[in-house]
């Protein structure tokens, strides 16, 4: 076992220092790509660095840092203010302190910048005195004020490539100034693709989690570390995953998990829905989103799917963890394999439209309820027929108000049950 290796972690040792040695992202700083131009020609305009973590968006900063001629300075949006950011400004102007009258400014987790904040960066990115450098893991185009991503470029991370994260950590276990190349380490095939494939794309997690094992595991008698899966397995303990309740992640599962079961493809849905449980997600909440799609995109194709969807919410609730995956799964299922059809859903979306924008009209008299004496003789409730005393219970009786006489809003496909619907409609409507 190794002791008091190195102060600093390994994940923070191997951040790359040249575009030469940043590994993955090859759509922003593959060769000749905008980004990797702007840092080679020192040409730095205000950018947003947008992507999950540990994908290299503090790394790209260092690298700009290393590289430029301009003035560079580094805040965190955690514990930096308006006073921290007119300091900047301030030796910026000042042509003692810096003759360009220009400074990087990198501002890492720029989304925790609250409006007031933000808005004291403005007239500097605006103006040129301030170049911009923002690393955010929450979609700019939803926390940084807009008038501010209009003057950035934003440049999307992607979390790594298995292969990235291969090379990453071959490359930490080589390098003896900054790596663990000092030690005598073997790491089983095994434990490092075990370890690519958990790490979800975070080059820290990864790096994490190998130092770790290197520090942790008992020196052979030949003085050699050996990693195998077992202790991999035993360092990582739960398998990463690129999930924030309450960020886009969330969001873009979700939407993903709706999708999968609109267009009929279980497998996804399943894959979905494992996701948000795995990271946590409340299984009420899911049962909400499994109830809506049964109604809008299943609907009167298969009515059953509404009564399974609601079956299941109540089971959450009665259940719990861990055995509602069961029920989720079931329903989840039910209306991903249902044939469908959003007549209902369209259909009130178009009713809403109408009374919003139109006159739809006075409710007929014929339907009208004479509730107390004197109503009737004013023509309430007069040739009303009662549906069940015809054939079929069917009376050629208009319900629409004159105003809307003719109006379709319920067009049923021929998809499942609604083709029964179809047929027995376009007779009623005849």
């Amino acid at each position: 076992m190794v002791s008091n290796y190195k102060k600093q972690p390994l994940a923070y040792r191997m951040c790359p220092r040249t575009l030469e040695e940043f590994v993955g992202q090859q759509h922003i700083v593959g060769k000749n790509k905008m980004l990797y131009r702007m840092i080679i020609a020192d040409r730095i305009s205000s950018i947003l660095l947008y992507g999950p973590p540990g994908t290299g968006k503090t790394s790209l900063a260092r690298i700009i840092a290393n590289t430029t001629a301009t003035h560079f300075e580094k805040l965190n949006a955690v514990t930096a203010g308006v006073a921290d950011i007119k300091r900047i400004v301030s030796d910026t102007q000042n042509q003692l302190l810096n003759s360009e009258r220009k400074t990087v400014l990198f501002i890492d987790e720029i989304h925790r910048f609250n409006k007031a904040q933000q808005d004291a960066l403005l007239p500097y990115v605006e103006d040129g005195t301030i170049i911009l450098i923002g690393a955010t893991t929450e979609n700019p185009f939803f926390e940084v004020n807009k008038a501010l991503i209009s003057r950035s470029t934003v440049f999307m991370l992607r979390p790594l490539e298995k292969k990235d994260i291969l090379n990453l950590l071959d490359f930490a276990l080589k390098d003896a100034e900054r790596g663990l190349g000092e030690l005598d380490i073997i790491m089983e095939k095994e434990a490092m693709e075990y370890l690519a494939e958990v790490s979800s794309g975070d080059a820290r997690i990864a790096l994490s989690a190998l130092e770790l094992a290197a520090i942790t595991t008992e020196l052979q008698e030949n003085g050699i570390i050996k990693i195998t899966l077992p202790i991999m397995e035993e360092c990582v303990q739960k398998k990463a995953i690129k999930f924030d309740k309450s960020g886009e992640n969330h969001y873009d599962n979700i939407s993903a998990f709706i999708k999968s079961m609109r267009n009929s493809d279980p497998d996804a849905t399943l894959l979905y829905l494992a996701r948000a449980l795995y990271a946590g997600e409340s299984p009420e909440f899911l049962s909400r989103r499994i109830i809506i799609a049964a109604s809008e995109d299943v609907g009167m194709a298969n009515p059953q799917a509404l009564n399974v969807a609601v079956a299941a919410a109540n089971g959450v609730k009665m259940i719990g963890m861990p055995e509602a995956r069961i029920l989720l799964a079931h329903a989840a299922v039910m209306v991903a394999t249902s044939p469908k059809s959003n007549s209902s859903y369209a259909g009130i979306g178009k009713a809403l439209y109408d009374v919003e924008h139109k006159d739809t009209g006075e409710v007929p008299m014929h339907l009208r309820n004479a509730v107390v004496s004197g109503m009737k003789e004013l023509g309430y409730g007069e040739g009303y027929r009662y549906a069940h005393n015809y054939a079929e219970a069917l009376t050629d009786m208009e319900c629409l108000p004159d105003k809307m006489k003719g109006t379709a809003y319920y067009n049923p496909t021929i998809n499942g049950y609604e083709a029964k619907i179809k047929e027995w409609l376009q007779k009623r409507r005849k």
